[in-house]
């Protein structure tokens, strides 16, 4: 730290700044000779050096937004009766080696020495720990004018870990960056580490979900598909479903990660510096409204099976290149690239019908879920004085799992309303809704499987594709910018299907330009790009694969629709 100054500034006119809370000056932890003006404001912490030079005042100036917690203690030593406070930011700097920037941790503590008494000197350093907490909160709540309000219920998180995914590294990445953030933010976690699929499902779905203000998830997209089925099978679905989640990328694609990073305007980042800003939003807790898509699977259309989807529903493509290099799992985020390259050498044809709602046939309607949402941001941030008795993380230990085979299912018809002579019938068919065994809102915009789509859907004539991708969030993976126009709660699925014909140059070329997000600019004639409420899927073939958020589902006749911002996500939008 270079900043000098000669001799500290009156408290009320440092570098032109009114309004300072806290003012003091501190010897460093490592140099008790060297001391440091610190001065606090409502959003900022000062710091210059004190020295004997008269020449230049530089100046190091800290934003609370970028502060996750600040904590006060005693010193190790008996003989000492001074007391620190240690202040932990994660600004964004650029980095050594590239261009751009990133978060990156740094840590300011200073040594508390006013008074003989270590208790006196205790309570002014907790008084500056308090104060600090306070002005970060403050500072994260307040955006554009409007002071947003905190969740009234413990702050513990449950945290879930699946030791395999990815590389297999998700268990040594959260004890080497999440870990202390948490500490560090004073976040108490409990570490839930799966041990079989569905573990985390099963989990959740029995959970007193009272005792726990957050549950966050550290592993690829697949475990978060989990807890969001185990809290949409409760009875008690439309209060759990409000529990915040949170996302730490431990997997494969981490695309639900890539999004609210995205969301928080941050530039693009490498995996680790994702982690990082992941967590970093985490520490700071605001919690905002996301959608879900309820997707009904049709093999046996009298006794649908119904899931609930935060990312996307592929066919085609997609879906063949997700389940295809999970033999490459074990290179990372790389396996995506391997098992397009794979597929792309001997690219295949899909046959199948796709019908859809426009957006435009409900806009300004009153349909149940579909009105448009509004803003609704809350806060899960631990409480403002937190102890270091505070910072506790408890493990449960399992074992890890693996993944079940998919099942293929009969071929059904799919009814064309739109040129039928049933299409007045199609109408004023009754909805789907939810029942005893299917819990979770009403479709509203769906009629069963079996039955025509409403006059109102278009359906699509061509009957070859390449892919189908249904998105409710921007990124399909890290490096995957899929849907540019996808916001958290926007109350759209952004569908996007390529029809055949395409060659594997240009497919190629579609996908190269996605990580930029620049793929729908492309001109591309083979690519549709639309937004809609609903959507139905009937595959010709007897065989393929269908994912929905990457995680391989019964395959044949699907449908779906979006809810608008039922869900809650740590995010910062």
């Amino acid at each position: 730290m270079d900043p000098k100054i000669t001799e500290s500034d009156p408290p009320s006119y440092r570098n032109g700044i009114t309004n300072v809370l806290q003012y003091g000056e501190f010897t460093a932890t490592g140099n008790r000779k060297v001391r440091y003006a610190v001065s606090l404001t409502e959003r900022d912490l000062t710091i210059q050096k004190i020295t004997s030079t008269p020449a230049g005042r530089s100046t190091v100036v800290f934003n609370l937004r970028d502060c996750v917690g600040c904590r006060a203690f005693s010193a190790d030593d008996n003989a000492d009766a001074g007391a620190y406070f240690s202040v932990y930011f994660y600004p964004f700097k650029r980095r050594w080696m590239s261009s751009g920037v990133a978060r990156q941790r740094v840590e300011q503590c200073f040594r508390v020495a006013l008074f003989q008494d270590p208790r006196t000197n205790l309570e002014e350093a907790e008084k500056w720990a308090g104060t600090i907490r306070e002005n970060s909160v403050r500072q994260q709540h307040l955006r554009n004018h409007v002071l947003y309000s905190e969740v009234h219920r413990p702050c513990s998180v449950m945290l879930l870990v699946n030791p395999h995914s990815g590389k297999g590294q998700a268990l040594s990445l959260f004890t080497g960056h999440v870990q202390r953030m948490l500490n560090e933010a004073g976040v108490p976690h409990t570490l839930v580490i799966t041990e079989r699929q569905n573990h985390a499902r099963e989990l959740v779905r029995e959970a007193d979900l009272s005792k726990w203000g957050a549950l966050v998830i550290m592993s690829g997209d697949g475990l978060l598909f989990e807890v969001v089925n185990g809290l949409m099978e409760r009875e008690d679905w439309e209060e759990a479903i409000q529990t915040p989640l949170g996302i730490l990328p431990g997997g494969s694609g981490n695309a639900l990660a890539a999004s609210i990073h995205h969301y928080s305007g941050a530039q693009p980042v490498s995996s680790e510096e994702l982690l990082v800003s992941c967590g970093f939003l985490l520490c700071k807790g605001l919690v905002s409204r996301m959608d879900l898509a309820s997707v009904h699977l049709g093999s046996s259309p009298s006794n649908p099976t119904r899931l609930f989807s935060f990312l996307s529903l592929a066919w085609g493509f997609v879906a063949d290149v997700d389940v295809e290099s999970e033999k490459y799992r074990h290179v990372g985020a790389a396996r995506f690239t391997m098992g397009t390259l794979v597929r792309l050498a001997s690219l295949r044809v899909y046959k199948g019908r796709l019908a859809y709602l426009p957006v435009d046939e409900v806009d300004g309607e009153e349909e149940d879920g579909q009105s448009p949402v509004s803003l609704e941001m809350t806060s899960m941030s631990p409480q403002h004085q937190p102890p270091s008795s505070a910072f506790c993380s408890s493990t449960l230990l399992c074992r890890p799992s693996k993944d079940s085979p998919c099942q293929n299912a009969a071929h059904h018809t799919f009814h064309n309303s739109r040129n039928s002579n049933n299409a007045f019938k199609a109408k004023n068919l009754e909805p789907m809704s939810a029942n005893a065994t299917l819990t979770g809102p009403p479709d509203s915009l769906l009629v069963p499987l079996d039955q025509p789509v409403p006059s109102d859907w278009v359906v699509v004539p061509e009957e070859d594709f390449v892919l189908m991708l249904a998105m409710y969030q921007s990124h399909l993976a890290k490096d995957l910018y899929a849907a540019p126009d996808s916001t958290l709660d926007d109350g759209l699925i952004h569908l996007i299907y390529v029809r055949a014909g395409i060659s594997r140059t240009a497919l190629l070329r579609l996908f190269l330009a996605m990580e930029k997000g620049t793929h729908l600019a492309n001109n591309c004639p083979h690519l549709v790009y639309t937004r809609v409420r609903a959507l139905r899927l009937e595959p010709y073939s007897s065989k393929g694969v269908i994912t929905v958020d990457g995680e391989v589902v019964e395959y044949g006749p699907v449908q779906a629709q979006v809810h608008g911002g039922i869900a809650r996500l740590i995010t910062r939008l």
